[in-house]
């Protein structure tokens, strides 16, 4: 049975403001996100290269990693935000990309951070061979 809700319960969403926030992008050799945060770490927009049209191996290009971020920059301006610290993470051809979209966007970089992770000691070994 369906429940009759009425309108007026629900809130609507507020208006925010942000001059200053981060911009996350994770480049995996599949895909790439961006996503805009205000200082506090809530997340305000968000884009993917899925989200962007693009499907298939197409997904992995420099060009769609392009369109991507330009679309999270583009999103995020729509809340006042005209500064930003990158963070970036991984090693996908969408990484180097970035740079170049937040040189055309006339926005204040505040720090270029490199989140991608690095392995201490590589995997564990084989266990030895016995020759009988």
């Amino acid at each position: 049975m369906r429940k009759n809700r009425n309108r007026r319960n629900f809130k609507k969403k507020a208006n925010k403001l942000a001059v200053k926030g981060r911009l996350y992008v994770s480049a995996t050799f599949n895909s790439t996100l961006a996503s805009v945060t205000d200082d506090k770490g809530n997340v305000l927009c968000w884009s993917s290269t899925g989200e962007s049209g693009f499907s298939g191996g197409r997904k992995s290009t420099p060009f769609a990693a392009t369109v991507t971020v330009e679309n999270a920059l583009n999103k995020s301006k729509a809340f006042g935000m005209n500064e930003i610290d990158v963070y970036i993470k991984g090693i996908g051809p969408g990484r180097d990309v970035v740079l170049n979209v937040l040189r055309t966007a006339k926005m204040k970089v505040g720090m270029i951070v490199d989140r991608t992770p690095i392995p201490h000691n590589g995997t564990r070994s084989r266990k030895a061979k016995h020759n009988r």
